[in-house]
């Protein structure tokens, strides 16, 4: 009678659930080896994981969106507080340059064209002198250029007729205030805790 310790092997049988379990193995193991490089070029037939899955990127937003409007309110003459009221704080200051404000918008989201915009502002003393920037697009074009699955066929009209403003006063008339309700006299109630 033979041990195991005594260096003889005996044919094993393996569980037809073992067999099945290393197969899966080594075909997961071929599958996640499917996007090396050197596996793909022996099987140019054989699609990638990679080509099939991308990561998830997210969108990198820098500074301010300045829009067309924003840059059409400013006029010359301005104090620094309006010019902050309209387009935000500025992106760029400098102590060297203290009377021009930069405002720089960037913009990356994946499968899209980087979007980069800049716009300067000049100040004599305190007041706004003069403005370069790049073309701004107004903030329909902006927001259509966010969302590349949809596409606005029509702008809805963004003033009312002068029909629709007399039936928004005639539907949200304004009541007259009425004589402030006299409340009942208050009663007087136990008290929550009963003295010992």
């Amino acid at each position: 009678m033979h041990s195991l310790s005594d260096g003889c092997d005996f044919p094993r049988q393996v569980p037809p659930a073992r067999r099945l379990a290393s197969a899966l193995i080594v075909a997961m193991a071929l599958v996640s080896l499917s996007g090396c490089a050197g596996l793909r070029d022996r099987l140019p037939s054989m699609p990638s994981v990679g080509s099939l899955v991308t990561p998830y990127k997210i969108d990198i937003q820098q500074g301010n969106v300045v829009t067309r409007e924003q840059a059409q309110a400013l006029q010359p003459g301005m104090s620094r507080l309006q010019v902050r009221d309209i387009l935000g704080s500025p992106l760029l200051t400098s102590v060297f340059h203290a009377d021009r404000w930069d405002y720089v918008f960037t913009f990356r989201r994946q499968g899209q064209p980087l979007q980069q915009r800049k716009l300067a502002i000049f100040f004599k003393g305190e007041v706004l002198e003069r403005i370069e920037s790049d073309e701004l697009p107004s903030e329909i074009e902006f927001v259509a250029s966010l969302d590349n699955r949809r596409q606005f066929e029509k702008v809805p009209p963004l003033v009312a007729t002068e029909e629709q403003l007399k039936a928004f006063q005639e539907r949200n008339k304004v009541v007259a205030p009425q004589a402030p309700r006299t409340l009942p006299p208050t009663t007087s109630y136990p008290p929550l805790e009963s003295a010992r």
